[in-house]
């Protein structure tokens, strides 16, 4: 068996063709989890074989709309496919505070739709089956598989001025998978991820575009991600094995803009492997 790390989605909100909204697919046998799910997630998924009603779990890193958008597409499609496979609800995992008031509420804005549907087809109720937590400083189970042979904990990062914004820690037979969210390079991602067999982080080419955005709004932008140097310093400073980069911001339109990224992380340090995402790419280990 094998744990296989999909990118479903290295968009970030303005919208750039070929890239879907932020998400990322792990699997480990029958356990598919989805984290975060930005715009045409759903469709990546099918792309990458897994249909929504094939989710075991779904987590949600923080409220921003590019990362939760797709979350009712998920829960719609799932529900709507029941006929076919059962399913039942899908378990969403979530951070307490905004992402837990939006994934309660996102469905309302459909009740007409759901009450239609169910009352014409004879469809089950769509219940949620919403799992919070509260953020620590340190990393906290919130998730394991019914034969504990998945384990997902949490700890709070830094995206202020958003606030109750996490990472997540994938741990198999076959090792370990961090997923940063949306943060700036922050010490409480790389002490979770030291040694991991993947990250999958974020990354903003802040002091590449440092003159160029001065003064402007988009330094603003800059400043709650993770610059692409500094991720290669700490993912050097704690043996991070494969740097797999997402939400690229800027998003790249060439190879040659793609091939920064990496850049940036070698000039910070990092030795090991990186991988500059794409929708869909894949990264497997064990």
């Amino acid at each position: 068996m094998s744990t296989t790390v999909i990118l479903t989605g290295t968009g970030v909100p303005h919208a750039t063709p070929g890239r879907a909204g932020a998400g990322v697919l792990v699997r480990h046998g029958a356990v598919s989890l989805q984290f975060d799910a930005g715009r045409a997630t759903v469709l990546r998924m099918i792309e990458a074989g897994v249909s929504p009603t094939e989710l075991t779990a779904l987590f949600v890193t923080h409220y921003h709309s590019d990362h939760v958008v797709d979350i009712p597409d998920v829960v719609l499609t799932r529900w709507v496919q029941e006929h076919l496979a059962e399913a039942g609800p899908l378990p969403i995992v979530t951070p307490t505070g905004s992402a837990q008031r939006y994934v309660e509420r996102m469905m309302d804005a459909f009740d007409d739709d759901i009450h239609v549907r169910k009352e014409h087809t004879g469809n089950v109720d769509l219940r949620l089956d919403v799992r919070s937590f509260v953020p620590s400083t340190v990393p906290t189970v919130v998730w394991e598989s019914t034969d504990g042979s998945v384990r997902v904990e949490a700890v709070a990062v830094h995206h202020e001025p958003v606030l109750d914004a996490v990472a997540y820690r994938v741990t198999t037979a076959d090792g370990t998978v961090v997923i940063s969210g949306d943060t700036r390079a922050c010490e409480e991602v790389f002490s979770m991820a030291a040694g991991a067999d993947v990250l999958v982080h974020e990354a903003c080419r802040k002091r590449a575009m440092q003159k160029a955005i001065a003064g402007t709004w988009i330094e603003n932008i800059f400043d709650y991600h993770a610059d692409s140097v500094a991720i290669g310093e700490l993912a050097e400073k704690h043996r991070v094995k494969h740097l797999l980069l997402t939400h690229l911001i800027p998003s790249p339109g060439s190879v040659e803009e793609a091939q920064k990224f990496e850049r940036d992380a070698r000039d910070g340090g990092y030795t090991g492997t990186v991988t500059v995402g794409n929708d869909l790419t894949t990264v497997t280990i064990g």
